[in-house]
């Protein structure tokens, strides 16, 4: 019998799948984050990187959170959950802390990071995104 779409499946490896269910629209979104914030960043990185350097590489940062999470989702399994909570902690207060900096010193970023104004330019999905991802690892323990 199959196990219903809310629970965390294992998969044949006996790892849990984070990336089943509500998880695939997760694994979906941090896939896209990854590609636009690495994307971004590289262009701004080579092309423009006197202009905005913190920017440029707090972008370049956040790419590299999002791929340990999309990774942690997509590999499965308790050590790549506890990897994925680490890294949607680090995600959550890099969201919130540069979101708070951009707001207190907008002059310390004369360009946006992913982060900037908690997500704004991004429609405020880098705030709610550590806390679904952080939702969705803990359940993934419950379950398994």
């Amino acid at each position: 019998m199959a196990e219903p779409a809310t629970t965390t499946a294992k998969n044949g490896g006996g790892r849990l799948s984070l990336g089943t269910g509500p998880g695939r629209l997760l694994v979906w979104l941090y896939g896209v984050f990854t590609v636009a914030a690495a994307s971004r960043a590289a262009f701004q990185l080579i092309a423009q990187y006197e202009k905005a350097p913190l920017s440029y590489i707090l972008s370049a940062v956040s790419a590299v959170v999002y791929a340990f999470i999309l990774f942690s989702l997509v590999r499965g399994g308790e050590t790549a959950r506890r990897v994925g909570l680490v890294c949607c902690c680090l995600e959550l207060l890099g969201v919130l802390g540069v979101g708070t900096w951009t707001l207190l010193e907008p002059s310390a970023f004369p360009d946006d990071t992913v982060w900037t104004g908690y997500g704004y330019g991004y429609l405020f999905i880098p705030v709610f995104l550590p806390v679904t991802g952080l939702l969705w690892l803990r359940r993934g323990r419950r379950a398994g």
